[in-house]
């Protein structure tokens, strides 16, 4: 391969990397990469097909119809029992907000993912920016409704974070760190320990916390 040919490769790849960086950046707000078919269970037994999306900026369930993307009305909340998305199953949490089940076994573990969003600054005076125009910033696309489309401006930053609940029968009980799972889990610190000594467990990515709260929960009964 000539120096002109190495070249073009190189500049292609870039390209396509580029392209492949914009695209995760553009729906790093949503859990999905593109709206999907999706089954809305209601109380009733009903059953409602949608393109489904979930927004962890507003903190709602998204439909799609047709390119118009509309939260889930009250009224339909109200009378929700599950949200299915491919193999994936959503309930609410709060009446409002919606949470994954990603464990069952005596159980019940779920996820609830939510998002930061840091809006752009405009310079100030000595080099500063003004947090009271980034407030604004925000204010308007959320109030425009703007934060309901897979993209977002730019020069806005995404910090995308994860909150589970374990619910055994008594009540629900969140976690926002693995010293929180850990302090939960103190009367079987041996067990614990062990396991994370054998086990690298990320807070991040749920599959390594359901691994764990499996582990917890069938091994201390």
């Amino acid at each position: 391969m000539d120096y002109k040919n190495v070249l073009l490769f190189s500049l292609i790849s870039l390209s396509l990397s580029l392209e492949a960086q914009e695209e995760r950046k553009e729906i790093s707000h949503y859990i999905l990469p593109e709206f999907t078919n999706g089954t809305v269970l209601m109380k009733n037994g009903t059953k409602h097909q949608a393109l489904l999306n979930y927004n962890t900026v507003t903190e709602e369930m998204i439909f799609d119809q047709n390119g118009e993307k509309l939260a889930l009305a009250e009224v339909t909340l109200n009378q929700l029992d599950t949200v299915f998305i491919q193999d994936r199953k959503f309930i609410l949490i709060d009446n409002k907000k919606f949470a994954e089940i990603i464990g069952q076994n005596g159980y019940s573990l779920l996820v609830q993912y939510k998002c930061r969003v840091i809006p752009p600054g405009k310079p100030s005076a000595y080099g500063g920016t003004s947090q009271t125009t980034s407030t604004t910033s925000y204010s308007s696309w959320m109030g425009e409704g703007k934060m309901y489309q897979l993209k977002l401006p730019d020069d806005f930053k995404i910090n995308p974070y994860k909150v589970y609940w374990i619910d055994k029968g008594a009540g629900r009980k969140s976690f926002s760190s693995m010293g929180q799972i850990k302090k939960f889990y103190n009367k079987q610190k041996a067990l614990y320990n062990n396991y994370t000594k054998d086990n690298k467990v990320d807070f991040g990515e749920q599959e390594s916390i359901a691994g764990l709260i499996h582990y917890m929960e069938t091994n201390s009964r």
